[in-house]
């Protein structure tokens, strides 16, 4: 196979046909950065058509999962203006579809944060455990923002209706709430759990001929439909716009003073 990349904000560990990868800012709750998307992004590519890779899985480091993008890129990006917001926003998009199309089976294993756009991973996920205190939510509109390249994402994942009342709520939840609206498959009640049944999914997975489940995948996902690229292309001009705007502004910077917004009651 293709060398793995050199990666500062993830630990890769493969055996048995098996990649883990663990997303590795605990002291961010693994908040994705730019670093850290562009190293997924390479680990991704550098595997695509190995089919000695049957499974990635993708977990969090220090008891979270990820807490969404990294708002110290965002406090950068401010300085270049609107396109640095849209390119900012975008690229995420591009590693979601990157993620959902990759041909190996992707398990994510979700404990502590699930936010944002680690809920966006977790909708791109072929099979999905959850330990059941994991906190899930679309905390975007919230901070004044929108929750641009993982919307598609979510109404793919759980539907329309659902994804309007989170999305238009900010609203948290836990591991049994996101079983019962179909984004997660199992909830595990403690660590031991949630190896064992991550275990009995791999061992299931790696009973299937890698090349039948590549293009399995592939036909399924084609079957539903895509989140297009021109969406989430206008999705992150809409996006620049939300965090250039007032409430943008004003949402950022009562997250960091770690005080609530003007608009909130």
């Amino acid at each position: 196979m293709s060398p793995l990349p050199d990666c500062q904000t993830l630990l890769l560990e493969l055996h048995g046909g098996v990649l883990h990868i663990t997303l590795n800012r605990p002291d961010s709750r693994n908040a994705m950065s730019l670093q850290m998307v562009a190293e997924l992004r390479a680990v991704l590519a550098a595997i695509r058509d190995d089919r000695t890779v049957r499974a990635l899985v993708l977990s969090g480091a220090g008891g979270h999962f990820c807490a969404g993008g990294d708002i110290k890129d965002m406090a950068n990006a401010r300085a270049q203006g609107a396109d640095a917001y849209r390119e900012l926003n975008r690229v995420f998009g591009a590693l979601l579809e990157q993620a959902q199309h990759t041909p190996q089976v992707l398990i994510c294993v979700l404990q502590g944060a699930v936010l944002g756009g680690g809920f966006g991973l977790a909708c791109v996920s072929d099979v999905a455990i959850s330990d059941h205190k994991a906190q899930f939510g679309l905390p975007e509109t919230g901070l004044g923002l929108i929750p641009a390249q993982i919307a598609p994402f979510v109404v793919q994942r759980i539907g329309l209706t659902e994804t309007r009342r989170l999305a238009l709520t900010a609203a948290r939840f836990d591991g049994a709430e996101a079983q019962r609206l179909g984004l997660v498959h199992f909830v595990e009640q403690d660590a031991q759990a949630l190896a064992e049944r991550l275990d009995e999914v791999l061992q299931q997975v790696l009973r299937c001929a890698p090349e039948a489940n590549a293009a399995t995948k592939a036909l399924l996902l084609a079957s539903a439909g895509q989140p297009s690229s021109e969406l989430l292309d206008e999705a992150a001009q809409w996006f620049s716009a939300a965090v250039t705007g007032e409430e943008g502004i004003e949402g950022t910077l009562a997250f960091m003073q770690k005080r609530k917004p003007r608009w909130a009651i």
